[in-house]
């Protein structure tokens, strides 16, 4: 019974982490995609293929994250990578749509 309790903390834990990372590498995406497309008329900068890039790299850059954060990333099937990079994604587009829509600019 402790062991069933023990492995499903774990289990929550690891969802825990791997959700938390993709939010962040999602939103931090957004931002470096407005810095990328900074001083751009929001409708060309909606188009730029490096802000999609940037969100690629943040896709692929959390898998080395995820193994320095204890996670077997070996163990990830195809659902795994998928959501990884859906959560990625989702958080990027709503966060960059709202920054191009107010016509933010950053401070850097």
């Amino acid at each position: 019974m402790a062991t069933d309790t023990a492995e499903r903390r774990a289990a929550h834990i690891r969802g825990l982490k791997v959700t938390t990372l993709a939010s962040i590498a999602g939103i931090g995406a957004a931002v470096a995609s407005a810095a990328v497309t900074a001083g751009m008329d929001p409708t060309v900068a909606a188009t730029n293929d490096t802000a999609l890039l940037v969100v690629l790299g943040a896709v692929l850059v959390q898998f080395p994250i995820l193994k320095l954060l204890g996670i077997d990333v070996n163990d990830f099937g195809a659902k795994d990578y998928l959501y990884v990079g859906f959560m990625t994604f989702a958080l990027w587009f709503v966060s960059w749509a709202v920054l191009l829509t107010a016509n933010t600019s950053l401070p850097f």
